[in-house]
């Protein structure tokens, strides 16, 4: 099975290698950017960022390639993939994240397939789930001495 899509599948939309956009993009499909973006928001199906590709802003998508540079924060629906040329400055949201070797990121991730919810309590509740502490297990131990 293929992790990226070749680029001809991939977009229908895109910002060309010498091209620059400002402002707000929401695009029902695919868009690939080797250009330059910056802006308010970017809403996209999948989002492809070209090896000269440079956005910032935020991003919505479903599914997100990166190998260009991006500051900003990503949340996607579906999956993140970080190729070995991009540059993050941001944080990422999304159930499934690759990050290949080579890839520069600075920022928080949260891997979750609930992304309206904390995955921070959701982890806590998990933890306190058996009931142990250490105060019960050496009271019990004491009632043996």
């Amino acid at each position: 099975m293929a992790l990226v899509k070749p680029s001809s599948e991939l977009t229908n939309s895109t910002i060309g290698e010498n091209s620059y956009f400002s402002g707000r993009f929401y695009i029902n499909g695919s868009l690939r950017i080797d250009g330059k973006f910056e802006g308010k928001s970017l809403q996209a199906e999948q989002l492809y960022i070209g090896a000269t590709g440079r956005v910032r802003t935020n991003i919505t998508a479903s599914y997100v390639n990166v190998e260009g540079v991006i500051i900003g924060n990503i949340v996607a629906r579906n999956r993140v993939m970080l190729l070995p040329t991009a540059r993050v400055l941001g944080d990422i949201s999304t159930p499934e994240l690759i990050i290949q070797n080579g890839v520069i990121l600075e920022g928080r991730c949260m891997i979750s397939h609930d992304l309206k919810h904390s995955a921070k309590n959701y982890i806590e509740s998990e933890y306190g789930k058996d009931n142990l502490s250490s105060d019960r297990l050496f009271e019990k131990s004491k009632g043996k001495e």
